[in-house]
Protein backbone atom coordinates (compact mmCIF):
# COMPACT_ATOMS: atom_id res chain seq x y z
CA UNK A 1 0.00 0.00 0.00
CA UNK A 2 3.03 2.46 0.41
CA UNK A 3 4.51 1.50 -2.99
CA UNK A 4 4.57 4.89 -4.05
CA UNK A 5 8.01 6.05 -4.33
CA UNK A 6 7.92 9.13 -1.51
CA UNK A 7 10.66 11.55 -3.27
CA UNK A 8 8.84 11.39 -6.67
CA UNK A 9 5.42 11.89 -4.73
CA UNK A 10 7.18 15.11 -2.80
CA UNK A 11 8.98 16.22 -6.04
CA UNK A 12 5.48 16.33 -7.29
CA UNK A 13 3.54 18.40 -5.13
CA UNK A 14 4.95 21.75 -5.75
CA UNK A 15 3.29 21.38 -9.16
CA UNK A 16 -0.04 19.50 -7.46
CA UNK A 17 -3.22 20.65 -8.54
CA UNK A 18 -6.01 19.59 -10.12
CA UNK A 19 -3.99 17.96 -12.73
CA UNK A 20 -2.29 16.05 -10.78
CA UNK A 21 -5.62 15.29 -8.88
CA UNK A 22 -6.36 13.55 -12.47
CA UNK A 23 -3.51 10.80 -11.75
CA UNK A 24 -5.44 10.30 -8.58
CA UNK A 25 -37.00 15.70 3.34
CA UNK A 26 -37.48 13.54 -0.35
CA UNK A 27 -34.97 15.74 -2.10
CA UNK A 28 -32.95 14.14 -4.46
CA UNK A 29 -30.81 10.82 -4.00
CA UNK A 30 -28.47 12.19 -6.92
CA UNK A 31 -27.41 16.12 -6.83
CA UNK A 32 -28.31 18.28 -10.41
CA UNK A 33 -24.64 19.84 -10.05
CA UNK A 34 -23.37 15.99 -11.26
CA UNK A 35 -25.59 16.14 -14.58
CA UNK A 36 -25.35 19.50 -14.59
CA UNK A 37 -21.52 19.61 -14.88
CA UNK A 38 -21.10 16.29 -16.49
CA UNK A 39 -18.51 15.28 -14.58
CA UNK A 40 -15.27 16.98 -15.76
CA UNK A 41 -12.36 15.34 -15.50
CA UNK A 42 -9.96 15.62 -12.65
CA UNK A 43 -8.25 19.40 -12.74
CA UNK A 44 -9.28 20.36 -15.92
CA UNK A 45 -10.54 23.29 -13.92
CA UNK A 46 -13.84 23.72 -15.03
CA UNK A 47 -15.67 26.13 -12.81
CA UNK A 48 -18.59 25.27 -10.46
CA UNK A 49 -21.63 26.88 -11.38
CA UNK A 50 -21.46 30.18 -12.66
CA UNK A 51 -19.67 31.69 -9.80
CA UNK A 52 -16.15 29.94 -10.73
CA UNK A 53 -15.28 27.84 -8.38
CA UNK A 54 -13.23 25.05 -10.07
CA UNK A 55 -13.73 21.63 -9.39
CA UNK A 56 -11.98 18.14 -9.07
CA UNK A 57 -12.79 14.77 -9.06
CA UNK A 58 -13.51 13.15 -6.07
CA UNK A 59 -11.12 9.83 -6.09
CA UNK A 60 -13.10 7.11 -7.99
CA UNK A 61 -16.57 8.24 -7.41
CA UNK A 62 -17.40 9.50 -10.42
CA UNK A 63 -18.62 12.46 -8.97
CA UNK A 64 -16.96 16.63 -9.15
CA UNK A 65 -16.97 18.95 -6.58
CA UNK A 66 -15.67 22.11 -5.89
CA UNK A 67 -11.97 22.09 -4.59
CA UNK A 68 -13.72 24.57 -1.60
CA UNK A 69 -15.74 23.00 0.96
CA UNK A 70 -18.00 24.36 3.22
CA UNK A 71 -16.77 23.33 7.14
CA UNK A 72 -20.69 22.23 8.85
CA UNK A 73 -19.42 23.05 12.50
CA UNK A 74 -19.33 26.89 12.35
CA UNK A 75 -22.26 27.32 10.43
CA UNK A 76 -24.11 25.62 13.37
CA UNK A 77 -22.74 28.29 15.80
CA UNK A 78 -24.19 31.73 14.59
CA UNK A 79 -26.68 33.68 17.22
CA UNK A 80 -29.79 33.24 14.65
CA UNK A 81 -30.93 29.67 12.47
CA UNK A 82 -31.67 32.55 9.65
CA UNK A 83 -27.97 33.88 9.55
CA UNK A 84 -26.64 30.05 9.30
CA UNK A 85 -29.34 29.41 6.36
CA UNK A 86 -28.32 32.27 4.31
CA UNK A 87 -24.56 31.78 5.08
CA UNK A 88 -25.22 28.24 3.60
CA UNK A 89 -27.19 29.59 0.52
CA UNK A 90 -24.41 32.11 0.17
CA UNK A 91 -22.03 29.66 -0.33
CA UNK A 92 -23.62 27.39 -3.12
CA UNK A 93 -24.58 30.52 -4.76
CA UNK A 94 -21.51 31.30 -5.02
CA UNK A 95 -20.12 27.93 -6.48
CA UNK A 96 -19.61 25.92 -3.51
CA UNK A 97 -20.96 22.28 -3.89
CA UNK A 98 -18.91 20.30 -1.12
CA UNK A 99 -20.86 20.33 2.18
CA UNK A 100 -19.50 19.12 5.01
CA UNK A 101 -21.20 18.25 8.54
CA UNK A 102 -21.66 15.67 11.19
CA UNK A 103 -24.23 14.28 13.21
CA UNK A 104 -22.76 15.60 16.83
CA UNK A 105 -21.66 19.27 15.41
CA UNK A 106 -23.18 21.81 17.94
CA UNK A 107 -25.68 19.19 19.54
CA UNK A 108 -27.45 18.61 15.87
CA UNK A 109 -28.20 22.34 15.12
CA UNK A 110 -25.81 21.97 12.33
CA UNK A 111 -27.13 19.55 10.46
CA UNK A 112 -30.60 21.12 11.59
CA UNK A 113 -29.84 24.08 10.29
CA UNK A 114 -28.23 23.02 6.52
CA UNK A 115 -31.10 20.62 6.30
CA UNK A 116 -33.37 23.80 6.30
CA UNK A 117 -31.07 25.27 4.24
CA UNK A 118 -30.98 23.04 1.86
CA UNK A 119 -34.98 23.41 0.72
CA UNK A 120 -36.11 25.66 -2.14
CA UNK A 121 -33.73 23.34 -4.14
CA UNK A 122 -30.55 23.95 -2.88
CA UNK A 123 -30.40 20.43 -1.92
CA UNK A 124 -29.87 19.10 -6.09
CA UNK A 125 -27.15 22.10 -6.39
CA UNK A 126 -25.11 20.32 -3.43
CA UNK A 127 -22.72 17.28 -2.72
CA UNK A 128 -23.65 16.68 0.97
CA UNK A 129 -21.26 14.58 2.75
CA UNK A 130 -22.22 14.35 7.14
CA UNK A 131 -20.15 11.93 9.78
CA UNK A 132 -21.62 9.37 12.28
CA UNK A 133 -19.35 8.48 15.63
CA UNK A 134 -21.45 4.93 16.52
CA UNK A 135 -18.31 2.37 16.69
CA UNK A 136 -21.13 -0.46 16.66
CA UNK A 137 -23.74 -1.14 14.24
CA UNK A 138 -26.69 -0.07 16.38
CA UNK A 139 -25.57 3.65 17.28
CA UNK A 140 -24.66 4.09 13.94
CA UNK A 141 -27.79 2.90 12.08
CA UNK A 142 -29.29 5.07 14.65
CA UNK A 143 -27.09 8.40 14.36
CA UNK A 144 -27.43 8.13 10.48
CA UNK A 145 -31.03 8.05 10.19
CA UNK A 146 -31.47 10.91 12.70
CA UNK A 147 -28.63 12.73 9.99
CA UNK A 148 -31.29 12.23 7.39
CA UNK A 149 -33.86 13.39 9.25
CA UNK A 150 -32.13 16.57 10.35
CA UNK A 151 -31.01 17.08 7.02
CA UNK A 152 -34.38 16.63 5.77
CA UNK A 153 -33.07 14.35 2.39
CA UNK A 154 -33.58 10.61 1.83
CA UNK A 155 -29.65 10.22 0.77
CA UNK A 156 -26.84 11.67 2.11
CA UNK A 157 -24.02 11.89 -0.75
CA UNK A 158 -20.93 10.73 1.87
CA UNK A 159 -20.98 9.73 5.07
CA UNK A 160 -17.79 9.11 7.12
CA UNK A 161 -16.75 7.65 10.63
CA UNK A 162 -15.69 10.54 12.33
CA UNK A 163 -12.73 10.61 14.49
CA UNK A 164 -10.46 7.63 13.85
CA UNK A 165 -8.11 8.83 16.89
CA UNK A 166 -7.44 5.50 18.19
CA UNK A 167 -5.63 2.80 17.77
CA UNK A 168 -8.71 0.19 18.08
CA UNK A 169 -10.65 2.31 16.10
CA UNK A 170 -9.76 0.59 12.91
CA UNK A 171 -10.94 -2.77 14.37
CA UNK A 172 -13.82 -1.61 16.04
CA UNK A 173 -15.09 -0.27 12.71
CA UNK A 174 -14.43 -3.52 11.39
CA UNK A 175 -15.30 -6.16 13.39
CA UNK A 176 -18.38 -8.19 13.53
CA UNK A 177 -21.36 -5.90 13.96
CA UNK A 178 -19.24 -2.52 13.79
CA UNK A 179 -20.22 0.68 12.27
CA UNK A 180 -18.84 -0.88 8.20
CA UNK A 181 -21.51 -3.03 9.05
CA UNK A 182 -23.96 -0.27 8.90
CA UNK A 183 -22.69 1.65 6.47
CA UNK A 184 -22.57 -0.91 3.93
CA UNK A 185 -26.39 -1.83 4.84
CA UNK A 186 -27.58 1.92 3.98
CA UNK A 187 -25.70 1.89 1.28
CA UNK A 188 -27.15 -0.61 -0.73
CA UNK A 189 -30.56 0.53 0.94
CA UNK A 190 -29.93 3.68 -0.98
CA UNK A 191 -29.70 5.76 1.91
CA UNK A 192 -25.89 7.13 1.49
CA UNK A 193 -23.94 6.78 -2.10
CA UNK A 194 -20.42 6.93 -0.84
CA UNK A 195 -18.53 5.94 2.64
CA UNK A 196 -15.37 7.70 3.86
CA UNK A 197 -13.42 7.95 7.42
CA UNK A 198 -11.91 11.13 9.27
CA UNK A 199 -9.09 11.49 12.24
CA UNK A 200 -6.58 14.16 12.68
CA UNK A 201 -4.47 12.52 15.47
CA UNK A 202 -1.95 10.36 13.58
CA UNK A 203 -1.26 9.03 10.16
CA UNK A 204 -0.51 5.51 11.71
CA UNK A 205 -3.85 5.38 12.59
CA UNK A 206 -5.11 5.88 8.81
CA UNK A 207 -2.89 3.66 7.62
CA UNK A 208 -4.10 1.11 9.69
CA UNK A 209 -7.48 1.79 8.88
CA UNK A 210 -6.86 2.09 5.17
CA UNK A 211 -4.77 -1.59 5.59
CA UNK A 212 -7.55 -3.31 7.65
CA UNK A 213 -10.13 -2.28 4.79
CA UNK A 214 -7.74 -3.60 2.53
CA UNK A 215 -7.67 -6.87 4.36
CA UNK A 216 -11.44 -7.58 4.28
CA UNK A 217 -11.76 -6.38 0.86
CA UNK A 218 -13.14 -3.17 1.05
CA UNK A 219 -12.50 0.04 -0.46
CA UNK A 220 -13.05 3.87 0.82
CA UNK A 221 -14.22 6.87 -1.47
CA UNK A 222 -12.63 9.14 0.74
CA UNK A 223 -10.38 10.21 3.32
CA UNK A 224 -10.32 13.09 5.85
CA UNK A 225 -7.12 14.54 6.96
CA UNK A 226 -5.42 17.79 8.31
CA UNK A 227 -3.39 19.13 5.38
CA UNK A 228 -1.75 22.27 5.89
CA UNK A 229 1.93 24.22 5.93
CA UNK A 230 2.71 22.69 9.62
CA UNK A 231 1.77 19.66 9.14
CA UNK A 232 4.64 19.04 6.64
CA UNK A 233 7.26 19.08 9.90
CA UNK A 234 5.21 16.80 12.59
CA UNK A 235 3.55 13.22 12.63
CA UNK A 236 2.67 14.09 8.66
CA UNK A 237 -0.24 13.12 6.50
CA UNK A 238 0.86 14.53 3.78
CA UNK A 239 4.23 12.56 3.49
CA UNK A 240 2.58 9.14 5.09
CA UNK A 241 -1.13 9.08 3.90
CA UNK A 242 -1.35 11.14 1.13
CA UNK A 243 0.27 9.12 -1.34
CA UNK A 244 -1.23 6.45 -0.57
CA UNK A 245 -4.50 7.82 -1.28
CA UNK A 246 -3.48 9.24 -4.51
CA UNK A 247 -2.20 5.30 -5.27
CA UNK A 248 -5.60 4.26 -4.75
CA UNK A 249 -8.01 6.67 -6.14
CA UNK A 250 -9.10 7.33 -2.96
CA UNK A 251 -11.03 11.01 -3.17
CA UNK A 252 -8.51 13.42 -0.62
CA UNK A 253 -10.68 15.51 1.79
CA UNK A 254 -8.00 18.49 3.40
CA UNK A 255 -9.09 19.79 6.85
CA UNK A 256 -7.75 22.15 9.28
CA UNK A 257 -5.44 24.13 7.04
CA UNK A 258 -5.11 26.96 9.19
CA UNK A 259 -5.26 24.64 12.43
CA UNK A 260 -8.96 26.40 13.60
CA UNK A 261 -6.89 29.14 14.05
CA UNK A 262 -4.27 28.45 15.48
CA UNK A 263 -1.42 28.08 12.81
CA UNK A 264 -2.60 31.82 12.12
CA UNK A 265 -1.74 32.81 15.35
CA UNK A 266 1.89 32.10 15.01
CA UNK A 267 2.14 34.38 12.18
CA UNK A 268 4.05 32.11 10.15
CA UNK A 269 1.83 32.47 7.06
CA UNK A 270 -1.08 34.44 6.08
CA UNK A 271 -5.27 32.94 5.81
CA UNK A 272 -4.75 33.17 1.78
CA UNK A 273 -1.47 31.36 1.81
CA UNK A 274 -2.50 28.92 4.35
CA UNK A 275 -5.48 27.89 2.04
CA UNK A 276 -2.90 28.14 -1.47
CA UNK A 277 -0.62 25.26 0.58
CA UNK A 278 -3.49 22.90 0.93
CA UNK A 279 -5.20 23.35 -2.37
CA UNK A 280 -1.54 22.94 -4.25
CA UNK A 281 -1.77 19.53 -3.22
CA UNK A 282 -3.64 16.86 -4.17
CA UNK A 283 -6.75 17.02 -2.57
CA UNK A 284 -9.95 16.92 -4.19
CA UNK A 285 -11.44 19.37 -1.61
CA UNK A 286 -10.15 21.59 1.04
CA UNK A 287 -13.24 21.61 3.78
CA UNK A 288 -12.55 24.94 5.85
CA UNK A 289 -14.75 26.56 8.20
CA UNK A 290 -16.13 29.66 7.49
CA UNK A 291 -18.34 31.21 9.87
CA UNK A 292 -19.37 35.22 8.29
CA UNK A 293 -19.49 36.39 5.34
CA UNK A 294 -16.31 38.13 5.25
CA UNK A 295 -14.52 34.83 6.11
CA UNK A 296 -16.41 33.08 3.04
CA UNK A 297 -15.66 35.63 0.18
CA UNK A 298 -11.80 35.82 1.25
CA UNK A 299 -11.81 31.98 0.32
CA UNK A 300 -13.82 32.38 -2.10
CA UNK A 301 -11.50 34.76 -3.87
CA UNK A 302 -8.16 32.57 -2.96
CA UNK A 303 -10.32 29.63 -4.66
CA UNK A 304 -11.17 31.84 -7.77
CA UNK A 305 -7.54 32.80 -8.15
CA UNK A 306 -6.08 29.90 -7.27
CA UNK A 307 -2.81 28.46 -8.93
CA UNK A 308 -0.39 26.02 -7.72
CA UNK A 309 2.74 26.91 -5.77
CA UNK A 310 5.74 27.21 -7.49
CA UNK A 311 8.49 25.28 -6.07
CA UNK A 312 10.20 28.49 -4.78
CA UNK A 313 6.81 29.27 -3.14
CA UNK A 314 6.31 26.05 -1.46
CA UNK A 315 10.14 25.68 0.03
CA UNK A 316 10.08 29.30 1.12
CA UNK A 317 6.72 28.60 3.47
CA UNK A 318 7.75 25.21 5.01
CA UNK A 319 11.10 26.74 5.68
CA UNK A 320 9.08 29.77 7.27
CA UNK A 321 6.89 27.45 9.18
CA UNK A 322 9.41 24.69 10.21
CA UNK A 323 10.78 26.32 13.61
CA UNK A 324 7.02 27.05 15.08
CA UNK A 325 5.81 23.31 13.86
CA UNK A 326 8.09 21.73 16.20
CA UNK A 327 6.17 18.59 17.96
CA UNK A 328 3.13 20.00 17.00
CA UNK A 329 2.81 23.09 19.01
CA UNK A 330 0.40 24.68 16.75
CA UNK A 331 -1.53 21.80 15.24
CA UNK A 332 -3.46 21.20 18.91
CA UNK A 333 -5.49 18.42 17.29
CA UNK A 334 -2.53 16.12 17.03
CA UNK A 335 -0.71 17.27 20.71
CA UNK A 336 -4.12 17.53 22.93
CA UNK A 337 -7.74 16.50 23.38
CA UNK A 338 -8.76 20.31 22.17
CA UNK A 339 -10.72 18.93 18.70
CA UNK A 340 -11.56 15.03 19.97
CA UNK A 341 -15.29 15.29 20.71
CA UNK A 342 -15.49 11.81 20.93
CA UNK A 343 -12.91 11.71 23.95
CA UNK A 344 -15.17 14.57 25.37
CA UNK A 345 -18.23 12.85 24.97
CA UNK A 346 -17.27 9.28 24.86
CA UNK A 347 -20.70 7.76 24.86
CA UNK A 348 -21.24 9.00 21.40
CA UNK A 349 -19.42 6.05 20.55
CA UNK A 350 -21.96 3.85 21.88
CA UNK A 351 -25.42 5.68 21.85
CA UNK A 352 -27.19 7.78 19.45
CA UNK A 353 -27.85 10.33 21.90
CA UNK A 354 -25.95 14.11 22.46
Amino acid sequence: MRSTSRRSFVCGLAGASATVLGCAGGNSAKPAHTAAHGGPTAGDGAPGAAAGVPQRRLGKTGESVSMLGLGGFHVGKQPEEAQSIALIRRAIDSGITFLDNCWDYNEGQSEIRMGKALADGYRQRAFLMTKIDGRTREPAQAQLEQSLSRLRTDVIDLVQIHEIIRADDPARCFAAGGTMEALIAAREAGKLRFIGFTGHKDPAIHLSMLDLAARHGFSFDTVQMPLNVMDAHYKSFEREVLPVLVEQQIGVLGMKSMGSGDILQSGVATPEECLRYALSLPTSVVICGMDNPEVLERNLQTARDFRPLADEERHALLARSAAAAREGKHELFKTSDKFDGTAKNPHWLERAQI
